[in-house]
């Protein structure tokens, strides 16, 4: 009889606990949404850019492509509209000391959960990767959902795309890189 009502207490415990877990895992993820992203670091002009600054870059910088990503265990076809990371690069400006800055530069573009991806600015600016990598803001003709951020980024041009590709983008950081 003990055994029984330690087992539906412990049953009773366990349950509670995965609860609470979720509710701190919602909360981990609303408080993840990124509604902005700022353009820091070597640029010329610090930059804070919302969704609607992304729509508003000139058609020819906008663009949308179409990536595989996994739903369960189905891999489908989706196309997500965004605009070129350089040209949103070229719209803060690389403040270079020498003109030769650019062939050792950094970005590196961060999520509000932590997760980075870096890029060469020689890859971006002299690459078909660079045509690929679009700071995204909408799938599939609507807005992202909070579960990816209303901004992300993604690397279409990648052998795997999904390795440079992130949800929740907040941050890019361009660095020089000094001997």
């Amino acid at each position: 009889m003990a055994r029984v009502q330690f087992s539906r207490c412990l049953r009773g415990a366990l349950t509670g606990a995965v609860i609470v877990a979720a509710c701190m895992l919602q909360a981990v993820a609303a408080d993840a949404v990124s509604e902005q992203v700022i353009i820091a670091g070597a640029v010329k002009t610090a930059l804070t850019l919302k969704v609607d600054d992304l729509k508003a870059f000139p058609a020819d910088q906008i663009v949308g492509v179409t990536v595989m990503r996994r739903v369960g265990d189905k891999e489908i076809a989706s196309t997500v509209r965004g605009v070129k990371l350089t040209a949103v690069l070229e719209r803060a400006g690389l403040a270079s000391a020498d003109q030769n800055d650019w062939k050792h530069t950094l970005v590196l573009a961060s999520a509000t959960d932590g997760y980075r991806v870096v890029f060469s600015w020689p890859e971006l600016f002299n690459t078909e990767i660079g045509s690929g990598a679009l700071v995204v803001f909408e799938r599939d003709g609507q807005a992202l959902a909070e579960r990816e951020g209303r901004i992300a980024l993604v690397s279409a041009r990648d052998l795997r795309t999904g390795p440079r590709s992130l949800k929740w983008l907040a941050r890019l950081d361009v660095k020089v890189l000094k001997e």
